[in-house]
């Protein structure tokens, strides 16, 4: 309950104060880039319930007005860019939040399709909320490789606490403020196409 009010409080308040910058976002991605300014996605919550993600858009279509495929790192643009890199393109998902459907701690939601990837240990990540930043994000310029990463989720299920997600939650916007914010509330691994990660064992 007490993670829970919390949630609401934070997601309250950081839509309120974030508000005026995702409209100004969203009116440099309508100008930059035009329609759709929001990018959803399915991706998997707690006990693997699926839900829709909500991020600001910050890469173009991957074919291009030639017809030819766009290659993937030249589909983000120079605004998409700064939008990770400041993460302003993931305050949306404090509504995912709001809605219960996250936490702003816990583990990334990472890909539907890496579900039939997980070991039985790996699938406990799925016990909690995900959430909008993590442990493994945190530590993600100490992390090699994709099992690290899951472990790191799995033993935050086993250890979550108030003090240690005011800690995480602290760390995180260190981090942002030093301008070590990009890609900083995805997973630690890859960004290949728009809101998704790149599956690398």
């Amino acid at each position: 309950m007490i993670k829970r009010s919390v949630d609401v409080i934070g997601a309250c308040v950081g839509l309120v104060f974030g508000a005026p910058v995702v409209a100004a976002s969203a009116i440099a991605i309508g100008r930059s880039m035009g329609r759709p300014i929001f990018y959803s996605q399915e991706r998997p919550g707690r006990n693997g319930d699926l839900f829709r993600l909500h991020k600001l858009r910050t890469m173009v279509d991957s074919i291009g007005p030639d017809g030819t495929r766009i290659p993937e790192y030249d589909r983000v643009t120079p605004l998409g860019r700064f939008l990770r890199k400041t993460s302003i393109d993931e305050i949306p998902q404090l509504w995912n939040v709001l809605a219960g459907e996250m936490s702003l701690v816990g583990p990334r939601p990472l890909l539907v399709k890496y579900l039939e990837h997980y070991s039985p240990e790996q699938q406990r990540r799925h016990e909690v909320r995900p959430g909008v930043t993590g442990l493994a994000q945190i530590q993600r310029h100490r992390i090699h490789g994709w099992d690290e990463q899951l472990a790191l989720d799995v033993w935050y299920v086993d250890h979550q606490s108030l003090r240690l997600d005011l800690k995480i939650l602290w760390r995180t916007v260190v981090d942002l403020v030093k301008g070590d914010g990009a890609d900083y509330a995805m997973d630690s691994l890859s960004r290949t196409t728009e809101g998704e990660t790149e599956f690398r064992g």
